[in-house]
C-alpha cells in the first residue's frame, strides 16, 4: 500500500501544471498531508460519486448530513480540489451562467425568480457550513464591485442596475458613481460601477480540502489516484476496480469531456490567473478593497480579482484558446501571452502597484454547456445523476447542485427539485472542427468588441453578435 500511495503522489505531481498561489498558501498540515489511498479492488456502496471537486464533495456532505448511515464513496482521479475547485478566483457569488431574462423566457418569471433567490441564499449557506465545520478558507462576505471604464461599459452598468430596480431590487444591484466606486476600489479611469452584496471571498483550495475533511468526518470515504473509465447504471468502472452502487453521480465538470459517453456534453475552456507577492499597507490604502470585496469590470473578455487574506492581489481572466478535440493537458494551464496580458491589465488598473513582483501564474479548465445553462439531472430508473456546466461561476452554484443532487438521490421531493435547472438537458456541442471554430470565434469576437468600444466609446454590433453566439 505504501508503494501505491507513492505512485499516486508521483502521478499527481506529474499531472499538475503551474502551481497556484492557493496551493502555496495552504496551512502547513494540509500542505504536508499525503494523497489519500486509491481504490483497492471492487467495492459495493450505496452512492458512488465521481469527482472530488466542489460538486462531488457538497453532494456527499449533504447526503451524509441527512442520512449518516449511507455508504458514500467519492472517487477522484487526482486529489480533492485538483480541478477548477482548487484553482479558481475564490468568488462565492450568486452569479448564474444563464441570464435571468433568458431563463424567464424559457421557464417563466416565477421559476427564474426562484432560481435567482436560491442562488442568493446559497452564498450564505456556504458561509454557514464553513463556520459550522470550522473550515479555515478566509471567508469574508464583502460583495462584488464591477467597474465601468468606458462609456459603453457605463451604459451596461446603468442598464444592469436599472433592470434590477425594475425587477424589485431582488439582486441588490445598485449603481455607484465614480466617487462611490472609489470608496470600494480605486481603479484607474473608473467612471462608475455596480455593487451587489451577494458575494464572498474565499481561498478556494482551502475550502475544497476543508470540505473533503468534513465529508470524511461525516462518514464518507474518498479515494484518490483512481481514474474512472465508465459510468453506467449500477456501477462505476475504474482502472483499479469496479464500484457497484444504487446511485452513481457524475461530478466531473470540464473533465466530463474525457468520458467516452460524454465527450460533447461540455467544452473545457481555460481560465488563467496571476498573483502578486503580499503588497504593503501603503498600496492597499490607495487601492481599497478594505471590506473583502471581489472586483471585475464590464469588458467582454471576463476578468475577476480579489485581495487575498495575506494581502496579495489575485487576478484572472479568460483569453486562453479552446484546444482542439476538447483537449485537457497540464501544458494548457500555461499560456505566456495570456499571463503577460493579465499582468499588464493589473498594472493598468492599479498604477500604484509599481514594480511589485508577480509570484504565481496558473490556470485550468472550466466547463461550458452548449446553451450556457448549468444543470442538475437525476434518473430514478437508472440511478444516474450529474451536475455541471457552471461556466466558471461554480463556487456557490456547486453547493446548490450538491443539495439538489442529495435530495434527488435520496428520493426527497423538495422545492429544490422544482428549480428550472433541475432536469434541464443542454444540446450537445458540434463535432470538430466546428466546435473549435465556434468557441475560438467567440473569443476573437469578445476581444474585438472590447477594442472597438475603447476606440469608439460606445457599444458596437460586435457585442450583439457575441451575445447571439453564446446564447445570451
Amino acid at each position: 500500500m505504501v508503494a501505491a500511495v507513492t505512485a499516486t503522489a508521483e502521478r499527481t505531481t506529474a499531472a499538475r501544471g503551474p502551481r497556484s498561489v492557493w496551493a502555496d498558501t495552504l496551512d502547513a498540515a494540509e500542505a504536508a498531508a499525503p494523497p489519500r489511498t486509491p481504490l483497492d479492488g471492487d467495492e459495493q456502496v450505496d452512492v458512488c460519486i465521481v469527482g472530488a471537486g466542489y460538486t462531488g464533495l457538497w453532494t456527499a456532505y449533504y447526503l451524509l448530513q441527512a442520512d449518516p448511515g449511507l455508504d458514500v464513496l467519492v472517487v477522484e482521479a487526482e486529489t480533492a480540489g485538483f480541478g477548477a475547485s482548487g484553482r479558481n478566483g475564490g468568488w462565492v457569488s450568486a452569479l448564474f451562467p444563464q441570464s435571468a431574462e433568458l431563463m424567464a423566457r424559457e421557464s417563466g418569471a416565477a421559476a427564474a425568480q426562484a432560481m435567482r433567490r436560491a442562488m442568493r441564499e446559497t452564498v450564505d449557506e456556504v458561509g454557514r457550513v464553513v463556520e459550522a465545520e470550522g473550515i479555515d478558507c478566509h471567508w469574508r462576505k464583502g460583495g462584488t464591485v464591477v467597474i465601468a471604464r468606458t462609456l459603453a461599459q457605463l451604459q451596461r452598468a446603468h442598464a444592469e442596475a436599472d433592470a434590477d430596480e425594475a425587477a424589485g431590487g431582488a439582486e441588490g444591484v445598485r449603481f455607484l458613481d465614480a466617487r462611490q466606486a472609489c470608496e470600494k476600489v480605486r481603479i484607474s479611469g473608473a467612471l462608475g460601477a455596480t455593487f451587489t452584496p451577494h458575494c464572498a471571498r474565499v481561498h478556494p483550495l482551502r475550502l475544497a480540502r476543508g470540505l473533503a475533511r468534513a465529508v470524511e468526518r461525516a462518514g464518507g470515504r474518498i479515494v484518490e489516484g483512481t481514474r474512472v473509465t465508465a459510468i453506467a447504471p449500477g456501477e462505476v468502472r475504474t482502472e483499479r476496480g469496479t464500484v457497484r452502487c444504487r446511485s452513481a453521480v457524475r461530478a466531473t465538470e470540464a473533465w466530463t469531456s474525457t468520458l467516452p459517453s460524454s465527450r460533447r456534453d461540455v467544452v473545457p475552456v481555460y481560465s488563467l490567473m496571476v498573483a502578486t507577492e503580499p503588497l504593503p499597507a501603503s498600496f492597499w490604502e490607495r487601492a481599497g478593497l478594505a471590506g473583502g470585496e471581489t472586483f471585475s469590470d464590464f469588458r467582454n473578455v471576463i476578468v475577476y480579482g480579489q485581495r487575498t487574506a495575506d494581502d496579495r492581489l489575485a487576478f484572472g481572466g479568460r483569453g486562453a484558446p479552446y484546444h482542439f478535440g476538447s483537449s485537457i493537458r497540464p501544458d494548457h494551464d500555461a499560456e505566456p501571452r495570456v499571463f503577460d496580458a493579465l499582468r499588464e491589465t493589473v498594472r493598468e488598473l492599479f498604477p500604484a502597484i509599481g514594480d511589485a513582483r508577480f509570484t504565481h501564474s496558473w490556470g485550468g479548465p472550466l466547463g461550458i454547456a452548449r446553451d450556457w445553462h448549468a444543470s442538475v439531472r437525476h434518473d430514478p430508473r437508472t440511478g444516474l445523476a450529474s451536475a455541471g456546466g457552471y461556466v466558471g461561476d461554480g463556487v456557490a452554484t456547486t453547493n446548490l447542485a450538491g443539495r439538489t443532487l442529495a435530495d434527488a438521490v435520496a428520493g426527497r421531493r423538495t422545492p429544490l427539485l422544482d428549480l428550472p435547472w433541475f432536469g434541464h438537458t443542454s444540446p450537445r456541442w458540434e463535432p470538430e472542427p466546428l466546435r473549435w471554430t465556434g468557441v475560438n470565434a467567440g473569443l476573437v469576437l469578445a476581444r474585438a468588441a472590447d477594442a472597438a468600444e475603447r476606440r469608439r466609446g460606445r457599444e458596437t454590433p460586435v457585442g450583439g453578435l457575441l451575445g447571439r453566439l453564446t446564447g445570451h
